[in-house]
């Protein structure tokens, strides 16, 4: 299936009419393709030789026979709508309870497998309190569900169900699940992996999975939720999905690199979540296998290539969530005022200096540096510019001097324009930005020897919401100020406004100082490069400086962020677009190159696919939209085929990571319509329904145990011929441990936890980033692993050893190892070993004999009592001089039955 020149059969339009085409329909014998496949030249014929034998007749024959009969032309299943299935009909009715059930006992059927009776009950509900909630049921739950069995009958695993559904600790288990696509860490990856406080956003995850928001929604608040109306801090940091990116802060690297590596790992984390499909091949050239042209990369990428943050150390633009959820409503209050008067104030401002029929440009330009950074000055034909000429020196002051126009009676503001070195290349090849550190102002007076300071009492920037403040370019020790961070696209536009209006004597000049402080990671001194000045005498600029009114409301805003700053909140990353005026163009990387840029494109989706709303601009939002329509084939599919695979082990699309032409097809193509529709139109994108139905089924009910018939006509089990059996992911390996022993502090959110680490792991690279490990009693050292400290380049090594993922990338899904290591962890970790003796300690103060605490003790970890062979061994090993009530525990913690499902 792969491109060879220039036809593929991935792309309608390079094989039927009416473009170039290789078929024509309804007609074989004018086909071109028919002669090449039949082609005895071998240099001629298709395929190649190097790619496979001849076609068959049989082969040639159903080609001709396709051509013949039209060449209707469908697309791969997956791009395809879900049809509503018909639910099969099947021979075995008593044995089914849903719908879910008759899609797998009809394909069962096919094959000649009879349906398995169901699991114990005991081992039922410790299936599904571990697949829920990640818990293991406690011998009150067991005791209680097994006695509304006898009074309810089947209704009691409904009850169970419900329970364990409305839990707090649902959201912790299923969020596990989801930080794995979208690459959740506590530190940011790359160079020194220093720490990142972003764990609100981890909470946010756990709150909405425990509320069962809609899916639809769920997406569109972490891909567009900065879009969305108001000041929401819900909406703000669920952004944070996005900005879990990794940052570079190594010194000497190039911020716009791996701005960009950031950008295309959110298109290529977006199409894996959200659609199960290897877009990323596309960053290089058309998709092999799946219809995606080169270009619709770029055009996606286009959703996510203007906002505001950049490879910077400070994580900006960041957001002050609030610590308690109790403050978020206010915080959204004081928040929206805050923008409201910010915008409108900015607004006044900006429509003033963008006035140029207010603007006199400077003539006579001279200028200098303090340091060994050149200068030189080029005239232009209504101005003067400023040029750096070679290498910058960083903390470059300029000094700059220009005549006043004869015709300017009074000065109120000075205009400074900062421009790329090439500003038609910096639209598509950004260059290093700059920041006006301190900007002073003077005039030079012919009659003095002494200039006569200016009273610059106003900045008005470019943009209404900067990460550096414009007006801190007045304060001399601040070091910010009007600044392009970190790189420059566009000419920048700043007016430096006086407290009042200046005379102007004839022959005076005006010198203007712009200090420059600010280096980025180590190396790149953010320093203007070329720019030129212009000045005003309109009485506007001075008003607005001094108006009444504006100065009550530059009160009002101060008071209401010394209000905002009351609220305890802790500084998270989000999404942030730059104003329309500022966005980035957008180009295609010719074969992926960040710095081979070709064509420029607009933001949009690839045209094989639904096309976007078109009553709304083609930004996130509208993106996010589409991924969450049900016009999209493939969000629903891949939202439901997860929730499978975290229930029986594998989706029904084996390949979650790959719903396209080289993945797995599925194993039950109706059953897999069937959920996403039901997910989308009987249950409004909501998990928890779902999940209900399928824990209820049948199917999932089901005995695991299999007969010699499924072991040899189902190996791998993907026809469902037995009930899920696999090992615990690392989460519940190490959570079941702490609740078996009574260890387990069951608090929800919060910073990340730091529980013990073997000695000599913890080496980063980041000195700062320490581990303190929560002493013995400590309740952070018995959270649950969801809040524990995640380091991309330092896993938590049991973590890792149970095959949780770097989440350097998204991860669709975790493939399951089995190592001795594994055994060595839960053997001989200081986690484990705590675990033991605290098991150890509560099964020896239960009452009764010894086999009888044995006995609690085996119930509490496996749901059942044990076997009498089972029992003759653990009482003998607790009696055995090497052995003892640990030893006991030990084995019970490691028993097959206890670290599998």
């Amino acid at each position: 299936m792969k491109q060879q020149a220039g036809i593929s059969f991935v792309y309608r339009d390079q094989v039927l009419p009416p473009e170039g085409w290789i078929v024509e329909p309804g007609d074989p014998g004018s086909s071109i393709i028919i002669d090449r496949v039949i082609e005895d030249d071998p240099s001629l014929r298709m395929p190649p030789a190097e790619h496979g034998p001849p076609l068959s007749s049989r082969e040639i024959d159903l080609l001709r026979q396709w051509i013949a009969e039209g060449a209707t032309w469908k697309e791969h299943w997956a791009f395809e709508p879900p049809p509503e299935p018909e639910v099969p009909t099947v021979k075995n009715h008593a044995w089914a309870r849903s719908d879910i059930d008759r899609f797998v006992q009809a394909r069962r059927e096919q094959v000649g497998l009879d349906a398995p009776p169901d699991s114990a009950p005991h081992r039922w509900l410790r299936r599904v309190s571990l697949d829920i909630t990640g818990l293991p049921p406690s011998p009150e739950e067991l005791e209680r569900f097994l006695a509304e069995l006898d009074s309810l009958g089947d209704g009691a695993y409904g009850r169970v169900v419900d329970r364990l559904l409305a839990s707090p600790h649902y959201g912790e288990r299923w969020a596990s699940v989801w930080l794995d696509q979208v690459r959740y860490a506590d530190s940011k990856g790359l160079g020194l992996d220093g720490p990142r406080s972003i764990w609100k956003y981890r909470d946010w995850v756990i709150r909405s999975l425990n509320a069962d928001m809609p899916y639809d929604q769920f997406t569109i608040k972490q891909i567009a939720g900065d879009l969305l109306p108001g000041r929401d801090p819900e909406n703000l940091i669920a952004t944070a999905c996005h900005r879990l990116t990794q940052t570079n802060e190594e010194g000497g690297t190039d911020d716009e690199e791996f701005r960009i590596a950031a950008v295309l790992d959110r298109v290529n984390t977006t199409w894996q979540t959200w659609q199960g499909m290897t877009f990323g091949c596309v960053q290089c050239h058309d998709h092999p296998y799946e219809p995606f042209r080169h270009e619709d990369y770029y055009r996606f990428a286009a959703f996510f290539n203007s906002t505001v943050d950049t490879d910077l150390g400070d994580d900006a633009p960041l957001f002050a969530a609030p610590l308690q959820t109790a403050d978020y409503k206010v915080a959204e209050q004081l928040d929206e005022q805050i923008q409201s008067l910010q915008e409108s104030l900015w607004a006044k401002g900006f429509g003033m200096l963008e006035d140029d029929g207010s603007w006199t440009p400077l003539q006579g330009l001279s200028a200098k540096t303090s340091n060994a950074t050149v200068l030189d000055v080029e005239e232009q034909s209504a101005h003067d510019e400023f040029t750096t000429v070679g290498t910058i020196q960083h903390g470059a002051t300029f000094t700059l001097e220009a005549p006043l126009p004869a015709g300017l009676e009074s000065l109120t503001a000075i205009k400074g324009v900062v421009l790329p070195l090439d500003p038609e290349a910096a639209k598509g090849d950004s260059e290093w930005g700059f920041v006006w550190s301190h900007v002073s102002a003077e005039l030079l007076l012919p009659s003095q020897s002494e200039a006569k300071p200016l009273d610059l009492v106003r900045v008005i920037g470019d943009e209404p919401h900067p990460i550096y403040d414009p007006q801190m370019s007045l304060d001399s020790k601040s070091g910010r100020g009007f600044a392009a961070l970190s790189r420059i696209y566009y000419p920048r536009r700043v007016a430096l406004v006086l407290s009042s209006p200046v005379v102007i004597p004839r022959g005076a000049k005006l010198r203007l100082t712009i200090a420059h402080r600010v280096q980025m990671v180590g190396a790149f001194s953010l320093t203007s490069r070329r720019g030129w000045l212009a000045v005003s005498g309109n009485p506007d600029f001075t008003d607005f400086a001094n108006s009444p009114t504006i100065a009550k409301q530059r009160e009002q805003l101060a008071k209401l962020q010394e209000q905002r700053r009351e609220i305890r909140s802790t500084p998270t990353p989000v999404m942030q677009e730059r104003p329309t005026h500022l966005a980035r163009q957008t180009n295609v990387f010719e074969r992926g190159l960040f710095l081979d840029k070709g064509k420029q494109v607009s933001a949009g989706v690839p045209s094989t696919m639904p096309p976007l709303s078109r009553n709304q601009p083609a930004d996130r939002l509208a993106m996010a939209e589409w991924l969450a329509s049900e016009k999209n084939p493939l969000t629903a599919r891949v939202a439901v085929n997860r929730v499978w695979a975290q229930l029986f082990g594998v989706g029904l699309v084996e390949t979650e990571e790959d719903f396209g032409s080289s993945g797995e097809p599925p194993s039950h193509p109706g059953l897999l319509d069937h959920l996403a529709l039901r997910l989308q139109n009987q249950h409004d994108w909501r998990f928890k329904p779902l999940l209900r139905e399928l824990v209820l089924s049948s199917t999932y009910r089901q005995s695991e145990v299999a007969s010699s018939t499924a072991k040899t006509s189902d190996p791998n089990n993907r026809l469902l011929s037995r009930g899920p059996r696999h090992r615990l992911s690392s989460e519940m390996v190490r959570d079941q441990a702490l609740a078996l022993s009574g260890l387990l502090v069951r608090d929800l959110y919060g910073p990340p936890v730091k529980p013990p680490i073997p000695d000599g792991v913890w080496q980063p690279f980041a000195a700062y980033d320490r581990w303190p490990a929560a002493p013995r009693g400590d309740a952070d050292r018995y959270r649950r692993s969801i809040y524990t400290y995640t380091k991309r380049s330092i896993p938590y090594p049991m973590f890792a050893t149970f095959d949780q993922p770097s989440r350097e990338f998204c991860s669709p899904r975790r493939l399951r190892s089995n190592t001795p290591l594994q055994a060595l962890q839960t053997l001989n970790s200081e986690s484990f070993d705590e675990c033991t003796e605290a098991l150890a300690e509560r099964i020896t103060q239960t009452t009764g004999t010894p086999e009888e605490q044995i006995a609690w003790g085996f119930k509490l970890v496996t749901c059942r009592p044990p076997k009498g062979e089972e029992l003759t061994v653990l009482t003998e090993l607790l009696e055995h001089p090497g052995g003892g009530a640990q030893a006991v525990a030990k084995v019970l913690l490691n028993l097959d039955e206890v670290l599998m499902k």
